[in-house]
């Protein structure tokens, strides 16, 4: 309770935080501040406050998943965000560098995600009870960054432009062969053929999406997309066009050379590729051992200063980067609140220390791109400078046409 109450003290600052320990001591931090939340937690057992000041974040969202950190005011979104946002990275602050050197020491290991470890850290996540993902996603099964345009409001709305938006930036055109690297559910494969006739392949690591993709294209009655169980090293040919979205956080540190040699190697000569992933504002960092343990084994999302290095060893130019900062904050936020209305069909699916788990993940998901340093990026690759116009207005009148 002392090492805890300690930390406390030292950063809460913008919000009041209440905190009742299991001996009835009670606790209250920081200063009730306009436009933050003010949260009421309990603690149902002496040693949980000792596990969080030892790693705050495996430590909270264990304990919350329990059942051993209960909220009495607020919700745990609330939480996290209090949290989160007086460690913001804007603020040089001691007490977030040491849970960043928590997090680091595992990452190496984590991120090696040779070809049989990468398919089982895919079905950790991706090959839940479809049903779930039925509950929060949009009609297209987009689980990924939105796209909140002028005038958009609904999630739905959200993802359509966000498919229109990367459609315009790979300038397709009838009769092209599209790769679409970890299509997840498909969507984006069928959406993309759609709009332009060209021949999509879409290649996954989830046999459950891979199922689910299949059958809801054939449903569509759609002739030109087609998907395959395979990881993206294996994969032979030369594709017009290379798109992959939300896959590259899943790639692994140690395998960004070969992923960007993988991407020149299929890519036709005059091609365009786009690589749609979350990135770091804030320089390298490292994934938090709870979302590793929990939610994305062998995840990480990269700074740009990571990426850009072997697109250059790989002789591609990077004709595009385009910067979504608040984008996937709103997207989890729609997330979070589906699910929340959702509570009891996700518990029947699994449990309830199931929903706290994944009401947890959708929290600190969201507080990553509100209070931390993370953002969405959109880079947009060719081998040839001239395979593209040489300025950016085609992609404005192009995702017009798409969205008319």
């Amino acid at each position: 309770m002392f090492l805890l109450d300690r930390l406390f003290r030292k950063f809460i600052r913008s919000g009041e935080l209440d905190v009742t320990y299991a001996d009835g001591r009670r606790e209250r931090y920081g200063v009730s501040e306009v436009g933050r939340p003010d949260v009421v937690i309990r603690f149902t057992d002496s040693g949980t406050p000792r596990k969080l000041a030892l790693n705050l974040a495996l430590g909270a969202g264990e304990a919350f998943m329990d059942g051993r950190l209960v909220i009495e005011k607020g919700d745990i979104r609330d939480l996290v965000d209090l949290v989160t946002y007086n460690l913001r990275w804007e603020r040089s602050n001691p007490v977030r560098f040491a849970l960043w050197r928590q997090a680091a020491v595992a990452a190496w290991f984590d991120q090696r995600n040779f070809e049989r470890r990468a398919k089982r850290n895919v079905a950790h996540h991706y090959d839940l009870d479809d049903r779930l993902y039925d509950l929060f996603l949009d009609p297209h099964r987009q689980y990924s960054c939105a796209y909140w345009a002028p005038g958009v409001e609904t999630l739905e709305q959200a993802q359509e432009a966000k498919l229109a938006h990367i459609a315009a930036k790979l300038d397709l055109k009838p009769g092209q062969k599209v790769l679409d690297i970890g299509c997840g559910w498909g969507g984006l494969a069928r959406y993309l053929h759609k709009v332009s006739g060209a021949e999509v392949l879409g290649i996954t690591l989830s046999e459950e999406q891979l199922k689910y993709a299949r059958a809801e294209t054939e449903r569509q009655g759609l002739t030109g997309v087609r998907y395959e169980l395979i990881d993206y090293r294996r994969l032979e040919g030369s594709f017009d066009r290379i798109v992959s979205v939300g896959m590259f956080e899943h790639v692994g540190l140690p395998q960004y050379r070969t992923y960007f040699e993988t991407v020149e190697r299929l890519l036709a000569d005059d091609g365009v590729a786009l690589i749609h992933t979350i990135a770091r504002a804030d320089g390298p960092g490292a994934t938090d051992p709870w979302t590793a343990k929990y939610i994305f084994p062998g995840g990480y999302s990269p700074a740009l200063s990571q990426i850009v290095p072997h697109i250059e060893r790989s002789w591609l130019w990077i004709t595009d980067i385009e910067v979504l900062r608040l984008h996937y904050g709103w997207t989890l936020d729609a997330w979070y609140d589906r699910c929340m209305a959702k509570q009891a069909e996700i518990e029947a699916l699994y449990d309830a220390r199931f929903f706290r788990m994944w009401a947890f993940y959708l929290a600190a998901a969201r507080s990553a791109f509100f209070n931390d340093g993370h953002m969405n990026v959109q880079v947009q690759l060719a081998k040839r400078r001239d395979a593209l116009p040489p300025t950016r207005d085609w992609i404005r009148d192009a995702e017009l046409k798409l969205t008319a």
